[in-house]
């Protein structure tokens, strides 16, 4: 959503600029510890899962990433500097990550989504009350000695900010607030505030930028971890971090446990790389969100059979459509309709006669089926999606099917243009068993096969 002063000359512009050049580097360094930058500190902290309904499967990604999506703008960014941060924790899985992070001084631990595909972190906030009891895990921000709020003056409060493109306007306090409706209809509004994310008495991230929802349909907040400059990962510093999505189990009330890290992953020695697509900012491009993880896939196989699929369209054509990203918020995997219609093409082939006909699971994926999953997985065979230098993803045949509850399972991939996006999405459906590692610094992503349920 950024909007650059594309139609300005260089000089008119130059002042704003060197305002704004000024204004993020003094915000990047508030806070700082005053110790050796290159001392590593190691911190634990729980995660949990969020299990979404089956009406809500198709509002799972753009719920999340949908920030980017309108008048986005490209625009070269730098390369993160190597943070001290070394965290490790392990999380349970259902349909989307939950992190429970503690934020504020002292700490109070907030619920968020993990979410590689938005970059506005926001957490819920309420005051505590007697007469009314907030809702669970809210943030009081009267409770916190480094909580602060941003006034209408502030510049982030103008939407023109490049890389930050979001409705505010001034309260009748003279606050920053925001409205933000994502692409699902769900509401986020509050105020832009700054706050710490306290690991312990002695380490804390700088005052962190984020919104102090009062008023939203959802019940957790987001951690937007993102290539834009105000996500959480920029604003921390974060130089790399990863995650281990375990297989999904499907009895009632069991969830499996993955692993998380910021910073250095003991286990990347064995990962696999492939280079993030960078666009310069002379190829702005209406349909394209220029703050993903952009991935160079190539194309999928289906047991030992590549797809017919030009490797054209998992690229972003002259508009932008076409982009594969990567991301962490959306459960399903989403195919453009001249892939999606290949891969169901070959899914008819191999199970036609055993597809539930007429049945569209969250109004976006229709290759679904009564009976054994395993047993159906397995004349499907493999899911494999390729990219550069031979790195793959492959789905075992025993998974390829999600529970769709009902005794229904369903291939998980869904039709881009049902969620009204021009984009392929690689959702943590597609993500499990494997180590996936987002090096801001190096620029890239790795993998790694792995038994998530006891990866360290």
């Amino acid at each position: 959503m950024a909007l650059l002063f594309k139609n300005l000359p260089f000089l008119s512009i130059l002042p704003l600029f060197l305002f704004f050049l000024t204004f993020f580097c003094s915000l990047s360094t508030q806070g700082k510890p005053k110790q050796n930058q290159n001392t590593s500190v190691s911190f634990s902290f729980p995660l949990t899962s969020l299990r979404f309904s089956p009406n809500n499967v198709q509002t799972l990604h753009p719920s999340f990433v949908s920030e980017t999506k309108q008048n986005p703008r490209i625009r070269p960014r730098p390369r993160p500097t190597p943070s001290s941060y070394n965290f490790k924790t392990t999380f349970k899985y259902s349909m989307a990550l939950i992190v429970a992070l503690p934020i504020g001084t002292p700490p109070q631990t907030q619920q968020m989504v993990l979410d590689t595909g938005s970059q506005l972190s926001w957490i819920q906030c309420h005051k505590k009350v007697a007469q009314k009891p907030p809702p669970p895990a809210s943030f009081d921000p009267s409770l916190s000695s480094s909580f602060s709020v941003l006034p209408c003056n502030h510049p982030l409060c103008k939407p023109r900010i490049p890389d930050f493109s979001l409705p505010t306007s001034c309260d009748q306090n003279r606050l920053c607030h925001y409205s933000y409706f994502y692409a699902d209809g769900t509401l986020a509004e509050g105020n832009l505030v700054r706050e710490k994310f306290t690991f312990s008495r002695s380490q804390s991230t700088p005052p962190l930028i984020l919104g102090c929802a009062t008023d939203t349909s959802e019940d957790k907040g987001i951690l937007g971890m993102n290539l834009g400059r105000l996500s959480f990962a920029s604003q921390a510093k974060i130089s790399k971090f990863s995650y281990c999505v375990p297989t999904r189990l499907t009895e009632p009330g069991v969830s499996p446990t993955g692993s998380f890290y910021l910073g250095e992953n003991p286990n990347s020695l064995g990962f696999q790389y492939v280079n993030l697509l960078i666009f310069p900012e002379s190829r702005a491009m209406p349909n394209m969100d220029p703050l993903a993880y952009t991935l160079p896939m190539q194309g999928i196989r289906i047991g030992a059979k590549k797809l017919p699929i030009p490797p054209s369209v998992f690229r972003p054509d002259a508009g932008g459509s076409g982009q594969t990203m990567i991301d962490s918020g959306s459960e399903f995997t989403y195919l453009v309709d001249e892939a999606y219609n290949k891969v169901r093409e070959e899914v008819v082939r191999l199970v036609g006669p055993r597809l539930k006909k007429g049945y569209v699971y969250g109004g976006v994926a229709d290759m679904c089926f009564d009976g054994n999953p395993i047993e159906i997985g397995r004349l499907i065979g493999d899911m494999v999606l390729e990219f550069e230098k031979g790195v793959e993803i492959t789905v075992d045949k025993e998974s390829v099917l999600a529970d769709a509850g009902g005794g229904v399972h369903c291939l998980g991939i869904g039709r881009s243009n049902m969620l009204g996006v021009a984009s392929n999405i690689i959702g943590n459906f597609h993500q499990q068993n494997l180590w996936v590692e987002f090096d801001l610094a190096n620029r890239r992503v790795g993998f790694g096969k792995a038994d998530c349920s006891r990866a360290v």
